[in-house]
């Protein structure tokens, strides 16, 4: 389970999680649906709906915009930190994010994610297949920028 901001990952990180997903391992991934700078929300959309076609769970948070930089790895590994999944936050800022080993504190943060959830909108294949041609144009513009973003 993720949740992020801004999803636009090195081509590492999104082939991992393609490899997750062939093995059978389940991805959910939360990101905003309201942005805060329009070249990342559209890069963001486009790297996170390139994983539902391998079976991730996508949501887009519509109750304002979510800034959680939190992952939950087995019910019983937490990352929660400043990182964002993106090239800056990895190479460029100075990100810190604490691994917590503890199923207590796991289960605190795997409720709190369906809890979001909750205030979620799934994105499908077919909802993502009918967006428009200028929606598609700025997706292909982000991705081309988003080493930058």
């Amino acid at each position: 389970m993720i949740q992020t901001p801004y999803y636009i990952p090195d081509e590492s990180i999104h082939n991992a999680l393609k490899l997750a997903l062939i093995s059978g391992i389940k991805v959910h991934i939360q990101i905003p649906n309201k942005p805060d700078h329009p070249f990342v929300y559209w890069a963001t959309y486009s790297f996170a709906a390139e994983l539902l076609q391998f079976g991730a769970v996508i949501e887009t948070y519509e109750k304002g915009f979510m800034h959680a930089k939190t992952m939950i790895i087995d019910s019983g590994v937490v990352s929660i930190g400043s990182a964002n999944i993106d090239v800056r936050s990895f190479r460029l800022d100075f990100e810190v994010n604490t691994i917590i080993y503890d199923v207590e504190t796991a289960t605190k943060a795997k409720t709190a994610f369906l809890r979001d959830s909750a205030d979620a909108k799934a994105l499908t294949k077919a909802h993502y297949q009918q967006r428009s041609v200028v929606i598609k144009i700025k997706e292909g513009l982000a991705r081309l920028i988003s080493p930058l973003l």
